[in-house]
């Protein structure tokens, strides 16, 4: 099992836009540094009633996520916001996490805490990961608890021919993977909410997880 103790902070940087903008956010964080990425398709659930909250009308959406040092997801986060100007409406969100480690990366860093600013501790996201159909169930259930809406990204496990388990999932049938921008004192509401409705502790009906959001443009209320 590998060890990630003493191993670098990388930063996990979100981008999700209307559909047809992701080539352009690729060759622009190509400009500053930006060397990996990849691309999702997905939906979001926002309603017309709040939908100023994320400023996300589009249904169709694209999910970009690269992962980098933190100096180079720093600049890159400014830059794109610039370009793309996520403070209007309709024109996206963008935010960063942290992981312990890339692997597979060339890229190096070292652990940087300055210049987070008030974003860090304000928000987090909610990953959960259910079977296909139940997305829609994740929503209603975040909702419930506060929740403005949410990214549905399609996805599948990777047992194609035979059933294995990765958590106590059966990783054959297709799968959702639910995000959720949430601020932090509603975050444990919501995935209670969430894990209740669904029966998550049940095996096979899903993940969920949380992570820090240190960086956001995007999100109004």
């Amino acid at each position: 099992m590998p060890d990630f103790h003493g191993m670098p902070v990388f930063e996990l940087v979100y981008v999700i836009v209307n559909y047809g903008v992701g080539s352009k956010v690729l060759r622009k964080a190509k400009q500053h540094g930006i060397t990996d990425c990849t691309v999702f398709q997905g939906r979001g659930t926002v309603s017309s009633k709040i939908a100023k909250f994320l400023s996300l009308y589009d249904e169709r959406k694209e999910i970009i996520l690269f992962g980098t040092d933190g100096k180079t997801a720093e600049h890159a986060l400014v830059e794109l916001n610039k370009e793309f100007q996520f403070e209007k409406p309709n024109h996206g969100i963008v935010f960063s996490t942290s992981a312990c480690s890339i692997i597979g990366s060339e890229a190096k860093c070292e652990k940087n805490e300055e210049g987070r600013g008030e974003n860090k501790s304000m928000y987090q996201v909610i990953m959960a990961i259910v079977n296909r159909g139940m997305a829609e169930e994740v929503i209603e259930a975040a909702e419930a608890a506060g929740s403005k809406g949410g990214t549905i990204i399609n996805a599948r496990g990777a047992g194609v021919k035979e059933t294995k388990k990765v958590f106590n999932i059966e990783i054959e049938p297709e799968k959702e993977m639910v995000m959720i921008l949430s601020k932090k004192d509603i975050t444990e509401n919501i995935v209670s909410s969430i894990r209740e409705k669904l029966e998550i502790d049940k095996p096979g009906n899903g993940i969920i997880f949380v992570q820090d959001v240190n960086k956001v443009y995007g999100i109004y209320e």
